[in-house]
């Protein structure tokens, strides 16, 4: 299996609305994704978070699984709002266990 996870920052002009848009938007990929065993999105709340307020959480099956994510329209289509609420930076980090 494996992890995908991603912490993203976002400007100072993005709004709590919109965090939780993000996470929302992004917990409706659920069964719209193929070889995905678990999805998790939310808000930060920890103090030693550098700045990162969302987490975004995937388990697949498998590396072919994560392969096909990316291009995913549904998954662009989240991508697209996360940029267009004022997305900074984000970390990536993939992990097969």
């Amino acid at each position: 299996m494996i992890d995908h996870i991603v912490l993203v920052k976002f400007g100072e002009t993005t709004t709590q609305e919109q965090l939780q848009e993000v996470a929302d938007r992004f917990k409706a990929l659920r069964g719209k994704l193929q070889g995905v065993v678990d999805l998790q999105a939310g808000i930060n709340f920890s103090e030693k978070s550098q700045g990162y307020q969302i987490v975004l959480s995937v388990r697949f099956e498998n590396k072919a699984a994560l392969e096909a994510y990316g291009p995913n329209p549904d998954h662009q289509a989240v991508a697209a709002y996360i940029r267009e609420v004022g997305r900074v930076d984000s970390i990536v980090v993939d992990i097969e266990i």
